[in-house]
């Protein structure tokens, strides 16, 4: 499912036009990434949690030449774990 998808089925679960539900949707997203970058957690209740999980720096291979040894440096990632109802409706 792309996103115009998901508007769609939005605006036909929800009864907003479909201009209403991307509006939603994209407020929503906003609103995840400026937590995000506060370095808050988004939980959501029985749906999951978002937030920022640091990497340690580490080394790695060049994919064009394998035997060169690269140094990756440490970063932040998102990270999505599904809550307990969400993993139970998937699990149908």
């Amino acid at each position: 499912m792309n996103k115009s998808e998901l508007i769609s089925s939005i605006a036909e679960k929800s009864n907003l036009s479909k201009k209403d539900a991307e509006n939603a949707l994209n407020g929503f997203l906003s609103t995840i990434e400026e937590a995000l970058s506060k370095r808050e957690k988004v939980q959501l209740v029985g749906f999951g949690t978002f937030e920022v999980r640091d990497r340690k720096a580490r080394e790695g291979r060049n994919p064009r030449n394998p035997e060169e040894v690269i140094k990756i440096p440490a970063s932040q990632a998102p990270v999505f774990r599904a809550g307990k109802a969400l993993k139970e409706s998937v699990n149908k």
